[in-house]
């Protein structure tokens, strides 16, 4: 027996409810589905999205209205579910959930877009603060062994074949060297890009695409959403995978197929 795990940016769950969402939720395509940018309140929600039959939900939003803020929606409850990082200049802005189910432990997080007001990169170092410090919270079960998968929207494309133009993008937030070379630092530490490691050559998988009329028709995109696992997870791992097909928002669904053997004590 196989069990889902997703992970979505989906451009505020009030604007995704509108495109279908629950109907989506509904089909049940994941046991567990872990969504970014929620941008809403629980209370703002509509029935079918903040209590839908057959889930346990947990919305965790900014302390700023409309703004980022990240969501878990489950089949089976979580045995434990934290959200506070400690440190509050990232809880305020509801960008983590770490949850565990079983063994397994699921690590959600909204990595934030280096861009500033400006689009001027001003955001890139609060951007890699976050992702070091999610990286240290996450060392001691790695270091036990233990099976995490860390996933979300990492805001970065990795290598050059995880966008369509790479060459434009060098200088762009998402794509600059110092992004890069902190993904290098995950994976030179024993994390795996879940995706990679079953399609390594795969070109035009992206995960989002500019809302501009046309771009995503013609797969001018870019792969900023990932599952990461540890060496802990990786005897659980069956397979990895993108979901273009599935719309309703300007980022598709990512996620993993795990042995459910993983979500037991």
């Amino acid at each position: 027996m196989s069990a889902t795990v997703i992970s979505w940016n989906v451009n505020g769950l009030r604007a995704a409810a509108g495109k279908g969402f629950a109907d989506w939720l509904a089909q049940k395509p994941g046991d567990i589905v872990a969504l970014q940018e929620t941008r809403a309140l629980l209370e703002q929600l509509p029935e079918t999205v903040r209590a839908p039959m057959g889930w346990h939900v947990h919305v965790q939003p900014a302390e700023r209205l409309g703004y980022s803020g990240v969501g878990l929606y489950a089949q089976t409850r979580w045995d434990a579910l934290e959200t506070a990082s400690g440190r509050s200049e990232f809880d305020v802005e509801g960008r983590l959930q770490i949850a565990r189910f079983g063994r397994l432990w699921v690590v959600n997080g909204y990595f934030p877009n280096g861009n500033g007001k400006e689009r001027d990169n001003a955001r890139i170092p609060y951007k890699l603060d976050f992702y070091r410090h999610v990286f240290a919270m996450m060392q001691p079960q790695f270091a036990a062994g233990e099976p995490i998968l860390v996933l979300g929207d990492f805001n970065t494309a990795h290598r050059e074949i995880d966008l369509a133009r790479p060459k434009e993008n060098r200088e762009i937030s998402g794509f600059r060297p110092e992004e890069r070379a902190e993904l290098d630092r995950w994976m030179q530490a024993g994390w795996v890009d879940t995706f990679r490691h079953f399609h390594p050559d795969q070109t035009g998988a992206y995960s989002w695409w500019s809302q501009r009329f046309g771009v995503r028709a013609r797969n001018v995109g870019w792969r900023i959403d990932y599952v990461l696992a540890s060496p802990g997870a990786m005897p659980f791992l069956q397979d990895a995978f993108i979901w273009p097909h599935v719309s309703g928002s300007d980022h598709c669904p990512v996620g993993v197929v795990l042995d459910r053997q993983v979500l037991s004590p």
